[in-house]
């Protein structure tokens, strides 16, 4: 797999953490670029790609249930061999997860949120961490979403009714930065 650290590294160096523990992650992050290969997911610390996928004329948030995790999320995961852009995985994961097609960055291709994560130890992995470089991605047809599987229903959601079912804290703090957004 191409690493391609550059990429990650100019997203980063555009990007101006929001907390002193946001600062930490984006620090941890640049040192995992520098280290090697950041989307192995044989190492306990790797890069994802995620966003959070608004329709802007309704004002509404689109949320996944993981059931792995048991909660709502946003879309997003693990960069495929050879891919190495942090947006372009959350854009071609926004589309497999979701079946939406015309999916783009709005209202820039900046990065909103970036937080590293913990992952449960499950049957086919221990116990590790994602820092997850996350994206805004807008849709103009909102009716075409479809859920990849029966076991990840997806739910359009006024920010405050999204506030209302996320349960992780991290998910809460990306959405508090995107509903400016929207409000504007």
């Amino acid at each position: 797999m191409a690493t391609a650290p550059h990429a990650v590294l100019d997203l980063l160096a555009r990007y101006e953490p929001k907390s002193t523990a946001e600062r930490a992650d984006v620090e941890r992050v640049r040192a995992l670029v520098a280290s090697g290969d950041p989307w192995r997911r044989s190492t306990p610390l790797h890069v994802t790609g995620s966003a959070l996928i608004v329709h802007q004329d309704s004002g509404r948030v689109l949320l996944r249930w993981h059931q792995r995790h048991g909660t709502w999320l946003l879309v997003g995961g693990h960069a495929d061999p050879e891919e190495s852009d942090p947006l372009a995985i959350a854009l071609r994961e926004g589309r497999e997860e979701t079946g939406l097609t015309d999916l783009a960055p709005w209202p820039d291709a900046e990065v909103r949120h970036l937080v590293i994560v913990p992952v449960p130890a499950n049957t086919r992995e221990e116990a590790h961490e994602h820092a997850d470089i996350r994206f805004v991605l807008a849709t103009r047809t909102p009716e075409a979403v479809r859920p990849e599987n029966p076991q990840a229903p997806l739910r359009w959601l006024t920010p405050r009714e999204a506030r209302r079912v996320i349960t992780e804290e991290n998910v809460r703090e990306t959405l508090s930065r995107v509903e400016p957004l929207l409000a504007g």
